[in-house]
């Protein structure tokens, strides 16, 4: 196995957790200043956030799983 390719499959998880992070960080931020702005809306806006939580972690699942493959090949 090429030390190119652990240093790709270790890239690819270390990008997955960060960007997976940053964008539920961000989700979730702006879902509670939605929630302070509209508290009449906080239903709504959970459901959007863990609809967009649930999107947001696929891309670092599937970038897993590539890594994975790298790994093992």
């Amino acid at each position: 196995m090429g030390s190119l390719t652990l240093i790709g499959a270790g890239l690819a998880a270390a990008g997955a957790a960060i960007g997976a992070g940053i964008g539920n960080g961000l989700v979730i931020s702006k879902m509670l200043e939605g929630m302070a702005r509209q508290p009449e809306l906080s239903g709504q806006l959970r459901t959007n956030m863990f609809i967009g939580v649930g999107l947001i972690e696929a891309v670092p699942i599937i970038s897993i799983v590539i890594a994975f493959l790298l790994y093992a090949k």
